[in-house]
């Protein structure tokens, strides 16, 4: 049966590793998953003001994670943690309080970094906010993405066949994540 993975990019720029990384996770999913990525930068800093009556862009933005059978994060590392935009949207779909939609979401993370550490606080964060909202976080395996600036060509194509490994075997280990959870 069919999977359905919305995939959150924590990064808004439009050429940013990020994307590189979603695309390297897409060229590789297998058939039986249908990968939609999230466009997070369109929606606006949280304010509390702002969340009732519910913003058309907030129930389009919960309408996409609800119609998920699981969560795909790709997290940059900024000053050791997670970007800004991926909080945010982290936030929105939790809000009004007692209409938190992440909640039982089977989901999974990958971090990336220019660092040798691969974004190892990052992912921390993330799981432990994710955790907090009520997400079913996989926690085996890990990934982090070392000096990730490397991993890919000019065109934004994964050239690194040992990363390429590691994201095969990821989807492996998340599909029966997935299967266990829901």
């Amino acid at each position: 049966m069919s999977k359905k993975i919305l995939a959150i990019g924590g990064s808004a720029r439009e050429d940013s590793i990020s994307k590189k990384v979603l695309n390297a996770f897409k060229s590789h999913k297998g058939d039986d998953i249908e990968f939609i990525v999230a466009d997070i930068s369109r929606l606006p800093i949280f304010n509390q003001d702002l969340e009732s009556p519910e913003p058309e862009y907030l129930i389009d933005w919960k309408e996409q994670i609800n119609n998920a059978d699981a969560i795909l994060f790709i997290t940059p590392e900024y000053n050791r943690s997670i970007p800004a935009a991926l909080k945010n949207a982290l936030d929105w779909a939790s809000r009004p309080y007692g209409k938190n939609v992440w909640i039982g979401k089977p989901a999974a993370i990958a971090g990336y970094s220019p660092s040798l550490l691969g974004a190892f606080g990052a992912v921390q964060d993330l799981r432990k906010v994710a955790a907090f909202l009520g997400m079913s976080i996989m926690s085996q395996p890990e990934f982090y993405l070392a000096q990730a600036h490397t991993k890919f060509d000019e065109n934004g194509n994964l050239i690194d066949s040992s990363t390429e490994e590691y994201i095969i075997n990821f989807w492996k280990a998340f599909r029966i994540w997935i299967d266990k959870v829901k």
